[in-house]
């Protein structure tokens, strides 16, 4: 497969580009897409294995322990058995976690598969950049980012539809088995498509360094998902695992700064692009993502809408971010990230600010078109930010750069997740009473109470509790975007220092291309 070497005339894509971008997009959409489905089917899986919503949770919290666990070695695997090979048993791991979840008999069974998917994952999204970069070249990075936007755009907005659609009908079952399709034509797309001969069989693995990392990171996300059911970050079951985890994270960095073959390469970091970028988008993750989780939660909860309609209401915000990504991919390349990241940023704090007057009737129409307003927002921001991160690495930091990236942006993201639910259900707290008094069955609401302080996965109970408890749970939905608006003005500040001009890549080594991040 071949590149297009640095300072090439042509920034427009290829053919041979497309064809490799293929099989990564098929990928990521697998990935990504089983996030948020598995997302929609908690409160099926609490009813078909008669357990607790924070049992259910479980099924997610695992997938994403496995993801931080196995990303760290995502840049040694690629150098040691190439990136074609790694990148294809990743697509079979995960199938044949999607097998088994489907197959799951209890609770304790699918959280165990759901670890297996998970591994395989990990790797597919780290590894898929590698190869994506390679193939497209340094002065193509822009217009490559906004192709590999697809599968981060659908994912979340193609998820909840797919899903209660799945579930409608057909059975929890097929929200693992719609993997299977997609996976064999990866797998066969991918034996064909992807370029092979770029692994180092004598590279030796950082052993000490992976086991300070991967359970580090696993670790530290652990506690950082059970506040969330927890509802503070100060419980025993939150502080021990998250101090264990930042202690062995710290351990990591003063092993990776004094030895000579890292698991990582920190010194990347040196890089104050790159650098620069990795902030960014860290304050960006967990500004928008910790704000997404409540959107659905509000059409379903306050509203009484179904899951399928409340992935329809969503769609407007995929659909300004697909009409702006493509644009700012290809002007990225020619005028840097920083213009379009900060336009970006100003159009999405002001469609998350819309949220702020929420109520129980607020027009859809009004709603929709603040999504919309933060998907052109998305587009200018999300993809550019990344591109930042790409143009000043050589060829031989790729492995390092992607897996780098892909750790940061998953702890970045679940810290924003879980800080927002907290936040949220802090501010629910006193109307838990209230929703058990005023309707619902008791010993179903009592339960839910008891497990999470606050009923937020029982909308038949909210919705029996009557007008004015409603009202109050929609203010504090209102009250919650306040703290994301925040959030994501914040990001302005490091987002201000990113290049307003052409990035140019480090070094005029004929391999010197980017490194990305999902």
């Amino acid at each position: 497969m071949t590149t297009s070497p640095p300072g090439a005339a042509s920034d427009k894509l290829g053919r041979d580009v497309f064809i490799v971008a293929g099989v990564v997009v098929l990928g990521a959409i697998m990935s990504i897409l089983d996030v948020t489905v598995v997302a929609v089917a908690q409160p099926t899986f609490i009813t078909e294995f008669d357990t607790s919503a924070a049992g259910a949770a479980w099924s997610m919290t695992g997938y994403t322990l496995a993801l931080a666990a196995v990303i760290p070695a995502a840049s040694w695997a690629a150098s040691r058995f190439g990136t074609k090979r790694v990148y294809m048993a990743s697509l079979v791991l995960f199938l044949i976690g999607s097998v088994l979840c489907a197959m799951a008999w209890n609770i304790g069974s699918l959280v165990a598969f759901r670890v297996i998917q998970g591994f395989g994952g990990g790797l597919l999204m780290p590894i898929g950049m590698m190869i994506m970069t390679r193939a497209a070249g340094p002065e193509r990075v822009g217009s490559v980012m906004a192709v590999l936007g697809i599968p981060m755009l659908l994912g979340p907005i193609m998820g909840p539809i797919l899903g209660g659609w799945l579930i409608e009908i057909a059975s929890w079952h097929w929200v693992f088995l719609i993997n299977i399709p997609f996976g064999v034509v990866a797998l066969v797309y991918a034996f064909y498509a992807l370029p092979s001969g770029d692994e180092e069989p004598g590279k030796k693995i950082d052993v000490i360094g992976l086991l300070m990392l991967s359970p580090g990171l696993a670790l530290f996300l652990f506690g950082v998902s059970s506040s969330a059911e927890e509802q503070t970050f100060l419980a025993v079951r939150v502080l021990v695992p998250m101090i264990i985890g930042a202690l062995l994270i710290i351990a990591f960095i003063w092993h990776a700064f004094r030895t000579t073959n890292p698991l990582l390469d920190l010194r990347l970091f040196r890089n104050p692009t790159l650098r620069t970028a990795v902030i960014t988008m860290s304050m960006f993750a967990i500004a928008f993502f910790g704000a997404s989780l409540l959107y659905p939660q509000y059409f379903i909860i306050v509203r009484g809408e179904t899951t399928l309609m409340a992935g329809l209401l969503l769609a407007p915000q995929g659909i300004g971010a697909m009409l702006t990504m493509p644009i700012a991919g290809k002007m990225t390349d020619k005028i840097g990230p920083g213009k379009f990241v900060l336009a970006g940023l100003v159009l999405i704090a002001i469609g998350v600010s819309a949220f702020i007057t929420l109520d129980t009737d607020t027009s859809y129409w009004f709603l929709c078109a603040a999504l919309f307003v933060q998907g052109l927002g998305m587009g200018m921001t999300m993809m550019p930010i990344m591109s930042a991160s790409l143009a000043t690495l050589r060829g031989s930091e790729i492995p390092d750069g992607s897996t780098l990236m892909n750790a940061i942006q998953q702890t970045a993201s679940s810290i924003g997740t879980a800080v927002i639910t907290v936040i949220f259900t802090t501010m629910l707290l006193p109307l838990s009473r209230a929703i058990m008094q005023a309707g619902g069955d008791p010993e179903r609401v009592g339960k839910a109470m008891a497990e999470n302080g606050v009923d937020v996965t029982n909308p038949q109970a909210v919705q029996a509790a009557g007008g004015d408890v409603i009202s109050d749970i929609a203010s504090t939905y209102g009250n919650t975007f306040i703290i994301a608006t925040v959030l994501v003005a914040l990001t302005v500040i490091p987002a201000f220092f990113l290049p307003r001009k052409k990035m140019v890549v480090a070094g005029d080594d004929e391999n010197s291309v980017p490194v990305t991040m999902h």
